[in-house]
C-alpha cells in the first residue's frame, strides 16, 4: 500500500460544479474505505461544498476553473484542497444571524476543528490560492480502486 494516495478534478467555475465536486470527493473517499454514512464523510462533503461555493462565488469570474485535490497521507491525514486563480484570500468575517451568506468559512473552520483537524491557505504559482483542510484519518487501510485514484 502506498504511503500517499491522491485524486484531483478540475471543474468550471459554475454553481453546478459544486455538486459535482461534492460527489467526486464522496466517491474517492468511498473507494479509500470511508463509509458514506460516516460522520467524517458528512463533514467532508459539507466542507467541499462550502469551499467549492467560495471558489465559484468569490472569485468574481476571474477564475474560470477550480481544482479539488484529495490526498491521503500515510493513512493518517486526509487533506482536501480547493484551488482557484483569484488572488484574494478568504477573510474571517463574523457570521451575523441575519446574514443569508458569508458563513462558509465559519462552517469550514468549525467542522475542521471539531474533527481535530486544521485549516490553511497556501499561495499558488499563478497568484491564486489553495484552501486546505487536514483531518485525522481513522479508517482502516483503504482499498486500491480499479480507477487508479
Amino acid at each position: 500500500m502506498a504511503d500517499h494516495q491522491e485524486a484531483s478534478v478540475t471543474l468550471p467555475s459554475d454553481p453546478a460544479s459544486v455538486a459535482t465536486a461534492r460527489r467526486y470527493v464522496a466517491e474517492v473517499l468511498g473507494e479509500w474505505g470511508l463509509p458514506d454514512d460516516a460522520d467524517t464523510a458528512d463533514s467532508v462533503r459539507l466542507i467541499v461544498s462550502e469551499l467549492a461555493t467560495n471558489a465559484v462565488q468569490h472569485t468574481f469570474g476571474q477564475s474560470p476553473t477550480f481544482t479539488v485535490d484529495v490526498r491521503l497521507e500515510r493513512q493518517e491525514w486526509l487533506r482536501v484542497g480547493v484551488t482557484d486563480s483569484h488572488p484574494r484570500w478568504p477573510k474571517r468575517l463574523p457570521a451575523a444571524v441575519q446574514q443569508d451568506n458569508g458563513r462558509g468559512m465559519v462552517i469550514i473552520r468549525w467542522l475542521t476543528a471539531e474533527a481535530g483537524g486544521r485549516l490553511s491557505v497556501t499561495p499558488t504559482e499563478d497568484g491564486g490560492k489553495t484552501v486546505w483542510i487536514a483531518l485525522p484519518w481513522s479508517v482502516g487501510a483503504p482499498a486500491r480502486s480499479a480507477t487508479g485514484r
